[in-house]
């Protein structure tokens, strides 16, 4: 694939089998997007083809999409069926075609009748399922409740209207499944739900994800894309991650020894370029030379990369206190009776279905919002606060660079350009003008201003939707010694994971304080949920 002249990959083959379950890797940039597009039949290829069975349905669920329409949710969720009415009119037509014609032996009469098989077997398999049920199981799945489903489409933001589309995606039932950042609307039991619809239901899916958890727990085998080229590996991200650092390994010590090799030639020519007895030999190294393909080593890792926070000023011992707060929008009760205390140091959870109020309670300490209640805020606390808006108070008439330098002080100056880079904003990146920026880079770029402000309580919301892995592996480190308080709202387990000590959980208009880590929280909920659903079966005769 070309673009503007130069080639973002070239000659990359590979093949999907029935039940393969891929992550597609890479840094940002390398193609991923661009190559399931070109999967999806949304992109042509400059060259090559894409092969698949004519019968195929491949499903596309692309990063952005805002559907805008007057059908209700289950309505617009419902129109996955609608090809089993295009499928039942062709059947009937196969069928006429063959009533009416009498040449029995040819070969396009025996393939009209595999044609009719083939379809017929499709079309009593999905008929089988009950679809109106098939429907209201998967919207309930990915977090929509009963009484959303009669609600106009148009009601809902954009992060649920890409759940209505997964939704019909998966309803499908298609041979491929192509998965562009899935998790970034779902919270947490979303995302769970999915992962296990996924593995369950035996699809073929290829997903792009920054959501490590979510990768690992779902996918068998990894393609990486990377300087032009793609690496297949049949295993999942974590041992990916472990094969990749050694494939890198050899091709430096491979891209060494050829570099020595080189310099020793090249210092045997400049030696005897002028004596008569070498001229052969000389000629012979200087062919070689000219031949030789040149080895080259993947692009580096910067995992070794440390962000550091300027050390925190001291706060009082209580950053954050809440007697009996409530917030209400007119007659809709977001949360009640809400009694916590935030001691310094902590590094808090807010998690809970998407709507239970986490990002309502960070406004209202940000005192975005008014409340009823108390909310103290305590001696000496300098917040610092990530929501996806802080993208939109950046000064668009600075750089990528002007904007960090303004804020980096003492001897991480030295490193900006380092950081930029991690950052995914390297090299002519830094000069770009910030009202240039896409949503999602001015995002990374307001995430990075804020952890080089003297801040101590830090409020994070949603900070990883727009990082990729190596990004939020850096920024993960720097929260963890970071020296301050940490409230953060996020839907990714595996970024929660080591990072925070307790966990606040956003349910049915109350907040409850557990103080145990992410992944402990997330058993004990489905021991919890399996024990409610016995509650709530009625009981044998």
């Amino acid at each position: 694939m070309e673009f503007g002249g130069s080639a973002l990959f070239s000659d990359i083959s590979f093949v999907i089998n029935e039940k393969d379950r891929i992550a597609l890797m890479g840094k940002n940039g390398a193609g991923k997007s661009t190559l399931l597009k070109i999967l999806a039949g949304e992109r042509e290829p400059t060259r090559g083809k894409v092969n698949a069975p004519k019968e195929a349905v491949i499903a596309y669920l692309p990063q952005h999409l805002l559907t805008e329409e007057r059908r209700t949710v289950f309505e617009e969720t419902a129109q996955a069926f609608a090809h089993l009415r295009a499928m039942e009119a062709e059947i009937e037509a196969l069928n006429r075609e063959l009533t009416e014609r009498a040449d029995y032996e040819s070969d396009s009469y025996m393939a009209l009748i595999e044609r009719v098989a083939t379809l017929s077997e499709k079309y009593y398999a999905i008929e089988a399922i009950n679809y109106e049920e098939a429907v209201e199981r998967t919207l309930l799945g990915l977090g929509f409740r009963r009484s959303d489903l009669g609600r106009p489409t148009r009601e809902f933001s954009g992060g649920w209207r890409m759940r209505i589309e997964l939704a019909k995606l998966l309803l499908r039932q298609p041979d491929l499944l192509l998965l562009d950042e899935p998790t970034n609307h779902l919270d947490i039991e979303s995302i769970q739900w999915l992962e296990d619809f996924l593995i369950n239901s035996g699809q073929t899916v290829m997903v792009i994800s920054h959501d490590r958890a979510f990768v690992d727990h779902l996918t068998t085998r990894t393609i990486e894309v990377t300087m032009g080229r793609v690496y297949d590996y049949k295993v999942n991200y974590s041992q990916y991650l472990r094969l990749r650092a050694e494939r890198r390994a050899q091709q430096q010590k491979a891209y060494d020894e050829q570099q020595k090799m080189i310099a020793e030639t090249k210092a045997f020519i400049e030696r005897f370029k002028g004596t008569y007895s070498k001229t052969l030999q000389v000629q012979s190294r200087v062919k070689m030379l000219e031949k030789l393909q040149l080895l080259e080593v993947d692009e580096e890792d910067t995992s070794a990369l440390r962000l550091r926070f300027p050390p925190a000023p001291r706060s009082g011992s209580y950053p954050v206190v809440l007697e009996n707060v409530r917030k209400a929008f007119g007659d809709h009760v977001v949360f009640h009776d809400v009694n916590l205390t935030i001691a310094r140091g902590d590094k808090i959870a807010f998690v809970g279905r998407n709507g239970e109020g986490k990002s309502t309670l960070v406004k209202c300490i940000m005192r975005e919002l008014p409340f009823d209640g108390t909310l103290t805020i305590g001696h000496n606390v300098h917040i610092g606060y990530f929501a996806q808006n802080q993208a939109a108070l950046l000064d668009e008439e600075l750089t990528v660079f002007q904007t960090i330098d303004d804020v980096a002080k003492g001897e991480i100056r030295t490193k900006i350009k380092d950081l930029l880079g991690a950052f995914l904003f390297g090299g002519e990146n830094s000069n770009k003008k910030v009202k240039v920026l896409s949503g999602g880079e001015r995002a990374r770029l307001a995430l990075l201003r804020l952890l080089l402000e003297p801040i101590n309580l830090l409020i994070l919301d949603e900070p990883t939707n727009h990082l990729d892995l190596r990004t939020k592996d850096i920024l993960k480190q720097a929260l963890k010694e970071f020296d301050g308080t940490l409230l953060i709202v996020s839907h990714d387990r595996d970024f929660l994971d080591g990072l925070v000590t307790k966990v606040y959980e956003f349910d049915h208009q109350h907040v409850t304080e557990h103080l145990e880590g992410i992944y402990d929280f997330m058993r004990r909920k489905k021991l919890e949920n399996l024990r409610e659903l016995e509650r709530l079966s009625p009981s044998a005769p």
